[in-house]
């Protein structure tokens, strides 16, 4: 019996030609096949997923309203197709519509459930990805990609059904300048404070709902020491970007909250700040007892994550350093106050007579 597998082709690439397959019985032609395929990547850390860097893949599929495969993956091959064990044909009937929904990275690297159903059972009408949660650890955080299409075997058979993946996460990154005349920043690390972390994803409407209670999280990521100049640099090291819940951020209040009760969103920067003069260290604070070389700066973070989009945020260090990390002593403060100032007034000349008689030095002015 000759099989015939359908394809799906990701992120714009053009239709494959067929791939050569063995079937146990009879034994098939090259052009017996076509194999479910991809052009695009996922990784285990903070990375982005490109044409290039996409292993592995999970397809849901319904024929017509009824459920035809679940969660099934496919693995790229040398020959660079994607294909699925165990395979699965098109159907009969060349007019029967299918539905695609295609997603990466995995369930358990997502640490969350793709769930497909609604009141009457598995169908068409409710696929989510569930109970997701942000990893605390930036380097352990990936892109989250989904596609959607629809396809019959008399369009698709041998052209194969196109798959366009969009990135469902927004992508964070830190860097940091200045051109402060007076003061040198060496920067070791920086924090991504309380954005919310929890949440769902819905695959029809391709929007997010943010859990209910809220939940927020404290990122920390720590670089090679960079002293900053007018070029700005990534202060995020080897951990990569950060991959976050698209959101509106509310943000902290220095000093209406400086210890973060409400836990609102900020950014931070392991500094430690110099006079350019002579080195004399002036943060962390002389009087800090804590005895650290680096303590953190910190600014309120306010907008609005997009999924999709990439966020650079330059932290500017030229005209302040921002306030006392909500984790720190003093928290709140600012970390250099503004410029010393100075008010001058110069008073009027004031009297002051001191009498001075004439009188003869007796001993002569010799002093003999």
């Amino acid at each position: 019996m000759k099989k015939t597998l359908f394809y799906m082709m990701a992120l714009g690439a053009v239709a494959l030609t067929a791939c050569t397959e063995e079937a146990p019985e009879p034994e098939s032609k090259a052009s017996d096949y076509d194999y479910i395929s991809f052009r695009s990547g996922m990784s285990s850390r903070a990375e982005e997923t490109t044409n290039s860097n996409l292993n592995s893949i999970y397809v849901t599929a319904f024929a017509g309203d009824s459920l035809y495969f679940e969660n099934l993956n496919f693995q790229k091959g040398a020959d660079t197709f994607f294909t699925s064990t165990p395979s699965y044909e098109w159907l009969g009937d060349t007019g029967l519509q299918y539905k695609f929904f295609a997603y990466a990275p995995s369930q358990d690297e997502l640490g969350a459930d793709i769930t497909t159903g609604s009141a009457d059972g598995k169908t068409a009408e409710a696929i989510k990805l569930e109970n997701f949660t942000v990893a605390s650890e930036i380097a352990d955080q990936v892109d989250f990609v989904t596609a959607e299409a629809t396809g019959n075997r008399n369009d698709n058979e041998s052209a194969g059904v196109e798959l366009t993946f969009d990135h469902r996460l927004a992508q964070i990154e830190l860097q940091a300048k200045s051109e402060n005349p007076t003061y040198d920043f060496k920067v070791t690390g920086a924090r991504i404070g309380r954005p919310q972390i929890t949440g769902s994803f819905d695959f029809l409407t391709n929007e997010w709902t943010i859990d209910e209670w809220h939940e927020t999280d404290v990122f920390t990521t720590s670089c090679d020491e960079v002293t900053l100049g007018a070029t700005p640099v990534s202060i995020m090291g080897k951990s990569g970007n950060a991959m976050l819940i698209p959101q509106t951020l509310v943000p902290w209040s220095p000093s209406g909250d400086p210890d973060n009760v409400a836990r609102e969103a900020y950014l931070s920067v392991l500094v430690r700040i110099t006079t350019k003069a002579d080195g004399h260290v002036v943060y962390p604070f002389p009087s800090d007892t804590r005895n650290v070389e680096y303590a953190w700066a910190s600014i309120p973070l306010s907008g609005t994550w997009e999924q999709g989009k990439k966020y650079v945020y330059i932290l500017d260090f030229t005209e302040g350093a921002g306030n006392i990390d909500p984790d720190d002593p003093q928290p709140g403060n600012p970390v250099l106050g503004g410029p010393i100032k100075f008010t001058v007034d110069v008073s009027d000349w004031t009297n002051s007579d001191i009498p001075t008689p004439m009188t003869p030095d007796l001993k002569g002015g010799s002093g003999k």
